[in-house]
C-alpha cells in the first residue's frame, strides 16, 4: 500500500537525520588527521583500528564506482534516446524522468556535504583533508544500483534473468560498501550515514512508482 511505502520513505529520512545529528553533537573528540573533531569519536576509532588502512581498497573501490556511474548514464541516455525518438519529453517515460530528478537530487545532497563538512576522513589523501560524511561512493552505489534493480524488473520479462540481474548488483554493492569500509579511508558512521541516506532515497524513488495491481490507497 502507498501509506506504508511514504511512511517508511519519511522513517529512513528521519533516521537519517537524527544519525547526522548524533554525528556531530555525541561524543565529540579531536581524533581524526591534524587534531580534526570527530563525532561518535569512540565508535569510529575502534572501527577504524579494527580495519586498519588499505589504500589499494580504496583505489580498486573507487574505479568499481564508475560501474553505477556508467549505470546511472545508461538509464540517461534511454530516457534521451526516448525523448528524440517519441519527439517530446512529456512523452519520455514517467519512470526514468523520475528518476533522472532524483539523479540530481543524489548531486544536491553530495554538493551539500562538500559545502557543510560534518567529518573529515580519518587519513590524508595527497596530503589534503577531505570531507567524508555522508560515504559518497556507498550513497552513489546503493541509490544508483538499488534502483536499477527497480528498472530491471519492470522492465525484463524473463524471472531467471531478473534474479541473476538481482543477484550480481547485491553482490556489487556489497563488495563495493564493505571494500570502502574496509579501505580504512572513511570513518564507520560515514558509511552508514550513506547506507540511510541511499535507502531512504530509493524507497522515496519506490514510493513515487505507481503500484502495478493498481492500489493508489
Amino acid at each position: 500500500m502507498k501509506w506504508i511505502k511514504w511512511m517508511i520513505s519519511a522513517g529512513l529520512l528521519i533516521a537519517f537525520g537524527l544519525w547526522t545529528l548524533a554525528v556531530c553533537t555525541m561524543d565529540v573528540q579531536p581524533i581524526g588527521p591534524r587534531g580534526t573533531a570527530v563525532g561518535l569519536a569512540e565508535m569510529n576509532q575502534w572501527a577504524h583500528e579494527l580495519t586498519g588502512v588499505h589504500l589499494s581498497f580504496y583505489v580498486l573501490t573507487d574505479w568499481m564506482g564508475l560501474i553505477p556511474v556508467a549505470v546511472g548514464a545508461g538509464f540517461g541516455v534511454l530516457g534521451l534516446c526516448q525523448w528524440i525518438g517519441r519527439k517530446s519529453i512529456r512523452k519520455v517515460d514517467a519512470d526514468i524522468l523520475l528518476l533522472g530528478g532524483f539523479y540530481l537530487a543524489l548531486l544536491a545532497a553530495y554538493l551539500l556535504f562538500e559545502k557543510w563538512v560534518v567529518n573529515y576522513r580519518p587519513v590524508l589523501l595527497d596530503g589534503h583533508l577531505e570531507a567524508s560524511y555522508p560515504s559518497s561512493t556507498t550513497l552513489l552505489t546503493l541509490f544508483v544500483m538499488g534502483t536499477a534493480v527497480m528498472q530491471c524488473n519492470a522492465r525484463i520479462g524473463h524471472t531467471m534473468l531478473k534474479r541473476c540481474l538481482t543477484l550480481g548488483i547485491a553482490a556489487l554493492t556489497a563488495f563495493i560498501v564493505l571494500g570502502r569500509l574496509y579501505s580504512g579511508v572513511h570513518w564507520l558512521s560515514d558509511i552508514i550515514g550513506g547506507m540511510l541516506l541511499s535507502a531512504a532515497m530509493v524507497s522515496l524513488y519506490g514510493a513515487f512508482l505507481p503500484d502495478r495491481n493498481g492500489d493508489k490507497g
